[in-house]
């Protein structure tokens, strides 16, 4: 097989561009004033700006779980399989321990183990820990299965579970499972289909080896995201399957917009992966001729995610106490139990959309130099094999 042993910059781009996004979704959390009284998804409460700032966040998660498939498949280039069934182990619950200790307390800054929140960092372990194992399967059963999931697994909305509720919880329901009386566990990411796009990245990699010619690679990926894309509109336009909601037609044409593209994400329905995976595999393809000093800043942040991710959350809470403050409300409310939008005594406190953004260019280049930093000292401290975990 032919060995990919330098980073694909297209991918590191990629990254790096939907790890901004997310940045801007959680400032969006800290900042904005609206996030106490309703959801941006809200049809009958939200606005444009607000909603697709919103949906282009709805990125992130897809490509990350597609991504670390990917990612996986270089480590393998240079190791056995089963030595990245190991590696891919371990990897997976070091990250199911840092969303419950470290990523927990820079939300909340308090440990409290009455309420444990599995989000994206738990997904993205767990399912690494079934990657192990998937990648023994053969290629093409692989696929094949997985596209079937992915597809089909919008016909098991509805289900309860019955006496097995809390494992259909984890697997493909939104919701909280009682651990004991005074522990509640809430599982944002059910697990399907998300383990099941994972693999599909780990496959994607095959296109990078050099025995693949880059032309072909490009106008595969562009087919890919054109067929992904046409198969959205095709099915939301049909309006029968794909998605926990239906769209709904609004004397206010911006309404039914929203209505059209309020996509499911937990779990994520079968046409929210193809209205994300699709115009990604486009710019992914696209990406490969990209130049400039903002691609060349986007790709920085795509190489060192994980450390951005931690570091990012601790920083915007840390604003956030502060913008708390100058605006005279207690600090102190900033420390929560659970999550900030469930704080009622902070309802008043926060800014409008335009201070939000600005807010997170402020996040971008002030963390930018930190992230410089930090993939130079990676570079050149490969023998810490801690910090491939980072």
């Amino acid at each position: 097989m032919s060995k990919t042993n330098h980073r694909v910059q297209s991918l590191d781009f990629l990254k790096g561009l939907v790890i901004l996004l997310m940045a801007l979704d959680h400032v969006r959390d800290y900042f904005h004033k609206d996030v106490f009284y309703f959801e941006p998804t809200d049809i009958e409460q939200t606005h444009l700006a607000l909603f697709f700032t919103r949906f282009i966040t709805h990125f992130c998660a897809p490509v990350f779980v597609l991504l670390a498939g990917t990612s996986a498949f270089f480590v393998q280039q240079r190791m056995l399989k089963f030595e990245l069934s190991q590696w891919l182990v371990k990897r997976g619950l070091w990250l199911v321990f840092v969303e419950v200790i470290i990523i927990t307390f820079g939300w909340r800054f308090q440990l409290n183990f009455d309420s444990i929140v599995f989000q994206v960092i738990w997904l993205l372990g767990i399912s690494m820990v079934f990657l192990a194992v998937f990648i023994h399967v053969p290629k093409k059963l692989m696929i094949a299965s997985s596209l079937i999931v992915i597809f089909g697994h919008n016909s098991l909305d509805g289900i309860t579970g019955g006496q097995f509720s809390d494992i259909w919880t984890l697997l493909h329901v939104q919701g909280p499972i009682l651990l004991s009386e005074d522990t509640v566990l809430f599982n944002v990411y059910p697990l399907i289909p998300w383990i099941f796009v994972m693999p599909l990245g780990y496959h994607l990699g095959g296109l990078y080896t050099s025995a693949y010619d880059a032309k072909a690679r490009r106008q595969l990926l562009i087919y890919i995201g054109l067929a992904a894309i046409g198969l959205f509109f095709g099915i939301r336009a049909i309006n029968i399957y794909g998605n926990l909601t239906f769209w709904t037609t609004y004397e206010d044409f911006g309404k039914t917009l929203m209505s059209f593209f309020n996509v499911s994400k937990y779990p994520p329905s079968l046409l929210y992966l193809l209205i994300t995976l699709g115009p990604s595999m486009i710019l992914l393809a696209w990406a490969e001729h990209f130049k400039g000093k903002l691609y060349t800043i986007t790709v920085l942040f795509g190489k060192v995610p994980m450390f951005f991710y931690i570091i990012h959350i601790y920083y915007i809470h840390l604003l956030a106490v502060i913008a708390a403050y100058l605006t005279g409300y207690d600090p102190s409310l900033m420390i929560v139990d659970v999550w900030i939008s469930f704080e009622t005594g902070l309802q008043g406190y926060g800014f409008s959309l335009g201070v939000v953004y600005l807010v997170w260019l402020f996040v971008v280049v002030t963390l930018h130099p930190v992230c410089v930093w930090y993939w130079n000292y990676k570079k050149t401290h490969r023998h810490h094999w801690w910090l491939s975990y980072v």
